[in-house]
Protein backbone atom coordinates (compact mmCIF):
# COMPACT_ATOMS: atom_id res chain seq x y z
CA UNK A 1 0.00 0.00 0.00
CA UNK A 2 1.00 3.65 -0.16
CA UNK A 3 1.10 6.49 2.33
CA UNK A 4 -0.02 8.96 -0.33
CA UNK A 5 -3.44 10.44 0.44
CA UNK A 6 -6.48 9.50 -1.61
CA UNK A 7 -7.62 13.14 -1.83
CA UNK A 8 -11.21 11.99 -1.95
CA UNK A 9 -12.83 8.56 -2.12
CA UNK A 10 -11.97 8.15 -5.81
CA UNK A 11 -9.04 10.57 -5.97
CA UNK A 12 -10.95 13.65 -7.08
CA UNK A 13 -8.43 15.99 -5.44
CA UNK A 14 -5.65 14.55 -7.61
CA UNK A 15 -7.64 15.54 -10.69
CA UNK A 16 -8.16 19.10 -9.42
CA UNK A 17 -4.42 19.49 -8.73
CA UNK A 18 -3.63 18.01 -12.15
CA UNK A 19 -5.77 20.56 -13.98
CA UNK A 20 -4.29 23.39 -11.95
CA UNK A 21 -0.73 22.32 -12.85
CA UNK A 22 -1.61 21.78 -16.51
CA UNK A 23 -3.17 25.24 -16.63
CA UNK A 24 -0.05 26.79 -15.09
CA UNK A 25 2.16 25.03 -17.64
CA UNK A 26 0.01 26.30 -20.51
CA UNK A 27 -0.26 29.87 -19.23
CA UNK A 28 3.37 30.34 -18.26
CA UNK A 29 4.39 29.25 -21.74
CA UNK A 30 2.19 31.97 -23.19
CA UNK A 31 3.15 34.75 -20.78
CA UNK A 32 6.79 34.02 -19.91
CA UNK A 33 8.14 32.64 -23.18
CA UNK A 34 10.87 33.99 -25.40
CA UNK A 35 13.76 33.62 -22.95
CA UNK A 36 16.10 32.63 -25.76
CA UNK A 37 16.25 33.44 -29.46
CA UNK A 38 18.14 32.74 -32.66
CA UNK A 39 19.53 29.31 -33.47
CA UNK A 40 18.92 28.04 -29.92
CA UNK A 41 15.25 28.95 -30.19
CA UNK A 42 15.01 27.20 -33.55
CA UNK A 43 16.58 24.00 -32.22
CA UNK A 44 14.54 23.94 -29.01
CA UNK A 45 11.34 24.74 -30.92
CA UNK A 46 11.91 21.80 -33.24
CA UNK A 47 12.77 19.48 -30.33
CA UNK A 48 9.74 20.77 -28.43
CA UNK A 49 7.45 20.20 -31.38
CA UNK A 50 8.68 16.62 -31.71
CA UNK A 51 8.09 16.08 -27.98
CA UNK A 52 4.60 17.57 -28.21
CA UNK A 53 3.66 15.35 -31.16
CA UNK A 54 5.07 12.24 -29.46
CA UNK A 55 3.32 13.19 -26.22
CA UNK A 56 0.01 13.77 -27.97
CA UNK A 57 0.34 10.41 -29.75
CA UNK A 58 1.09 8.59 -26.49
CA UNK A 59 -1.76 10.35 -24.70
CA UNK A 60 -4.25 9.78 -27.53
CA UNK A 61 -3.35 6.13 -27.95
CA UNK A 62 -3.61 5.64 -24.18
CA UNK A 63 -7.12 7.09 -24.20
CA UNK A 64 -8.18 4.87 -27.12
CA UNK A 65 -6.66 1.71 -25.65
CA UNK A 66 -8.29 2.27 -22.26
CA UNK A 67 -11.70 2.43 -23.93
CA UNK A 68 -14.67 1.93 -21.63
CA UNK A 69 -12.32 1.55 -18.65
CA UNK A 70 -11.45 5.26 -18.86
CA UNK A 71 -12.36 7.32 -15.81
CA UNK A 72 -11.36 10.88 -14.95
CA UNK A 73 -10.32 9.86 -11.43
CA UNK A 74 -7.41 7.61 -10.47
CA UNK A 75 -9.55 5.04 -8.64
CA UNK A 76 -10.64 2.27 -11.05
CA UNK A 77 -14.31 1.77 -11.77
CA UNK A 78 -15.84 -1.24 -10.06
CA UNK A 79 -16.61 -2.92 -13.39
CA UNK A 80 -13.30 -2.01 -15.07
CA UNK A 81 -10.93 -4.57 -16.53
CA UNK A 82 -7.13 -4.43 -16.48
CA UNK A 83 -5.88 -3.32 -19.91
CA UNK A 84 -2.52 -4.85 -20.86
CA UNK A 85 -2.67 -4.48 -24.64
CA UNK A 86 -1.81 -1.71 -27.08
CA UNK A 87 0.10 1.13 -25.45
CA UNK A 88 -0.54 -0.47 -22.07
CA UNK A 89 1.69 -3.39 -23.09
CA UNK A 90 4.58 -0.88 -23.11
CA UNK A 91 3.74 1.53 -20.26
CA UNK A 92 1.35 1.58 -17.33
CA UNK A 93 0.40 5.27 -17.60
CA UNK A 94 0.62 6.44 -21.23
CA UNK A 95 -1.80 9.32 -20.63
CA UNK A 96 0.39 10.76 -17.88
CA UNK A 97 3.53 10.13 -19.94
CA UNK A 98 1.96 11.90 -22.89
CA UNK A 99 1.03 14.91 -20.78
CA UNK A 100 4.54 15.10 -19.32
CA UNK A 101 6.18 14.95 -22.77
CA UNK A 102 3.76 17.55 -24.12
CA UNK A 103 4.44 19.88 -21.18
CA UNK A 104 8.21 19.70 -21.67
CA UNK A 105 7.74 20.16 -25.40
CA UNK A 106 5.60 23.24 -24.81
CA UNK A 107 8.26 24.68 -22.50
CA UNK A 108 10.86 24.25 -25.25
CA UNK A 109 8.61 25.69 -27.98
CA UNK A 110 7.71 28.67 -25.78
CA UNK A 111 11.35 29.13 -24.73
CA UNK A 112 10.22 29.46 -21.12
CA UNK A 113 12.42 28.30 -18.23
CA UNK A 114 9.47 28.72 -15.85
CA UNK A 115 7.32 26.44 -18.02
CA UNK A 116 10.11 23.84 -18.09
CA UNK A 117 10.34 24.06 -14.30
CA UNK A 118 6.59 23.58 -14.00
CA UNK A 119 6.79 20.65 -16.44
CA UNK A 120 9.27 19.06 -14.01
CA UNK A 121 6.85 19.71 -11.14
CA UNK A 122 4.10 18.13 -13.27
CA UNK A 123 6.30 15.05 -13.86
CA UNK A 124 6.87 14.71 -10.12
CA UNK A 125 3.14 15.17 -9.51
CA UNK A 126 2.27 12.41 -12.00
CA UNK A 127 4.84 10.13 -10.42
CA UNK A 128 3.12 10.59 -7.05
CA UNK A 129 -0.38 10.34 -8.53
CA UNK A 130 0.52 7.15 -10.39
CA UNK A 131 1.84 5.60 -7.16
CA UNK A 132 -1.45 6.40 -5.38
CA UNK A 133 -3.37 5.04 -8.37
CA UNK A 134 -1.28 1.88 -8.47
CA UNK A 135 -2.10 1.15 -4.83
CA UNK A 136 -5.79 1.17 -5.81
CA UNK A 137 -5.08 -0.85 -8.97
CA UNK A 138 -3.15 -3.47 -6.98
CA UNK A 139 -6.08 -3.81 -4.59
CA UNK A 140 -8.54 -4.02 -7.51
CA UNK A 141 -6.67 -6.39 -9.86
CA UNK A 142 -5.03 -9.62 -8.73
CA UNK A 143 -2.53 -9.50 -11.64
CA UNK A 144 -1.54 -5.84 -11.36
CA UNK A 145 1.78 -6.38 -9.57
CA UNK A 146 2.89 -8.88 -12.22
CA UNK A 147 1.87 -6.45 -14.96
CA UNK A 148 3.74 -3.62 -13.23
CA UNK A 149 6.99 -5.60 -13.04
CA UNK A 150 7.11 -6.07 -16.82
CA UNK A 151 6.04 -2.58 -17.97
CA UNK A 152 7.54 0.87 -17.52
CA UNK A 153 5.64 3.62 -15.74
CA UNK A 154 5.48 6.46 -18.32
CA UNK A 155 7.80 6.04 -21.30
CA UNK A 156 8.60 2.85 -23.24
CA UNK A 157 12.15 1.71 -22.48
CA UNK A 158 12.87 4.71 -20.22
CA UNK A 159 10.77 5.09 -17.09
Amino acid sequence: MTRLPGLGPRGEGWVVLQFMLLSLVALTGVFTGGAWAGALASVTSLAGLVLMIAGAALLGRGLLDLGRNLTPVPHPRDDAQLVETGTYALVRHPIYGGLIATAFGWGLVAASPLTLLLAAVLALFFDLKSRREEAWLTAHYVDYETYATRTRRFFPGLY
